[in-house]
């Protein structure tokens, strides 16, 4: 399954923000974008004029890569919003929240999307009593998300138990001492804590 492998921190750069890809070293005196927030590259940027399509792939690239997708499946996202009855934009960020890899990330069972990426991939949950490995599965108001009773002594998931806790969504809730989540409803565009201008790739694929 292809996928980026290459240094995150040089996405945030390159993105001119903070897109939390590494978790809470994102939040520390760590931060590669907090040392350095110029572009990534040998010579010294020269600041130019960004033009409107300029704009509108910035914002595409930076919502791929908060996500962790590539460009084919994105554009894939992007024809199934545009399919959906609603504003394709909305549509859009509701099937990326809807990941299931996001969700897990959202529930706290993960420092970041890549580790819940990773610990969905080697099978560590189950939804609905059925083990699911798939990242790109859909999660549906309703489902629950456990962790499989063979895993439970994973460390990211013993912390989880001991009191280690991050801010849910309201569309998502947690019993932690049972590492059972639960998806209330469907996001909405008001769930989402980026900073994200969905127009703009709306924009960007009605020119291709």
């Amino acid at each position: 399954m292809a996928r980026y492998t290459g240094p995150s921190c040089r996405l945030c750069r390159r993105e001119g923000a903070k897109l939390f890809l590494k978790g809470d070293r994102c939040f520390g005196g760590k931060c590669a974008f907090a040392k350095r927030p110029n572009a990534p590259g040998q010579h010294k940027q020269m600041r130019r004029k960004v033009s409107e399509y300029g704009l509108q792939l910035r914002e595409k690239q930076k919502i791929r890569r908060v996500y962790g997708i590539l460009e084919g499946q994105f554009r894939h996202y992007f024809d199934m919003a545009s399919n959906k009855k609603g504003v394709t934009g909305e549509n859009l960020l509701q099937l990326l929240e809807c990941r299931l890899d996001n969700a897990v990330y959202r529930m706290g069972y993960g420092e970041s999307r890549a580790q819940a990426r990773q610990l969905v991939l080697h099978g560590h949950f189950l939804i609905n009593g059925k083990r699911v490995d798939i990242p790109s599965y859909q999660i549906k108001a309703g489902d629950v998300i456990t962790v499989k009773s063979s895993s439970r002594d994973i460390e990211v998931f013993k912390a989880l138990r001991e009191g280690a806790s991050r801010t849910l969504p309201k569309w998502v809730e947690l019993n932690a001492d049972a590492l059972e989540g639960r998806v209330v409803a469907l996001p909405q565009r008001d769930d989402i804590d980026m900073t994200f201008d969905e127009h703009l790739v709306v924009e960007f694929y009605s020119k291709l």
